[in-house]
């Protein structure tokens, strides 16, 4: 397995061989045994080198993961388990990344530096274990309760809107003054949206019908700076704005229900300490984000 993921990585037989310290022709064989116990083709030559077919990059994924996680199990017999190494896989939404998790990867890497990490971005709900995802961030209510799952957080959500609007078209003092407004309505599925608003014993539900639909979490945040009306939001979305006055909470006397975020990991599968590491990381961000809740 090992030689195999070597011979991938290095696209020919001659270069795994160079990294393994080993004659050509015993990698040959190796990979040719292998294919023999599988029976399928794992590589295909070409002038350019060798390529994975459609198995063997199928192999090698799984093969890589069982390797890492071979070593990771030796690490942590060993006593070392903090070191982490290898590859992390992480998928998470675009724009939570993009605010919370990307400008602060390098305090993560530079406590592990023999980690390498692999963000997928996509605000999709993806096949863990198709993408080969080591750990996926994801926020609101879980689709499938089978999941791995790790509660991590959970973020209030506000409406709010530029200063600069509110000076212009006035703040909304109840949830049915909403229906004056302009709304930025995050809609990722299509349709019109339901606000539940509660104070004390009374639960009020809006239904908002903007002008404005947006199906993703960059173009609400992309619409609200540019005073395009009022809309609903995580306070993840507007941390920063929110703090510096750019953007503004509005009916405060009502609460709306949390968001809560969640660490998933592979079903089936072992979580790694590396995945379990990440999850402890974004858990720390978001205690600085939302630090009430």
């Amino acid at each position: 397995m090992e030689t195999f993921i070597c011979v991938v990585e290095a696209g020919s037989f001659s270069a795994a061989a160079k990294r393994l310290n080993v004659g050509q022709p015993a990698v040959s064989k190796s990979i040719a045994q292998l294919e023999d116990r599988l029976g399928v083709r794992l590589v295909l030559r070409s002038t350019r080198g060798l390529t994975p077919t459609e198995a063997g990059q199928q192999y090698y994924e799984r093969a890589k993961r069982s390797i890492e996680e071979a070593h990771e199990a030796e690490l942590v017999a060993r006593g070392t388990g903090k070191g982490l190494s290898g590859k992390l896989r992480v998928s998470a939404a675009v724009t939570f990344a993009r605010l919370h998790i990307i400008p602060r990867l390098n305090t993560f890497l530079s406590a592990h530096p023999d980690l390498r990490i692999d963000v997928r971005l996509d605000d999709r709900n993806i096949d863990l274990v198709e993408q080969g995802i080591d750990v996926a961030l994801r926020m609101g209510t879980l689709p499938d309760s089978s999941m791995t799952a790790r509660h991590i957080a959970q973020t209030r959500r506000y409406a709010l809107a530029t200063p600069r609007y509110l000076q212009s078209h006035g703040t909304p003092r109840t949830p049915a003054e909403l229906a004056q407004h302009e709304i930025v309505v995050y809609s990722p599925n299509g349709g019109n949206a339901a606000w539940d608003f509660q104070r004390g014993d009374t639960v009020t539900s809006v239904v908002v019908t903007g002008r404005i639909h947006v199906s993703a979490a960059e173009g609400v945040r992309a619409a609200v700076l540019a005073d395009m009306g009022i809309a609903i939001a995580s306070e993840w979305m507007f941390a920063s704005e929110i703090s510096n006055g750019e953007v503004q909470a509005v009916l405060e006397d009502w609460s709306l229900p949390p968001i809560d975020v969640w660490a998933l990991f592979p079903t089936g599968r072992m979580v790694s300490a590396k995945a379990r590491a990440f999850a402890d990381f974004v858990e720390a961000i978001l205690k600085e984000i939302t630090p009430t809740t």
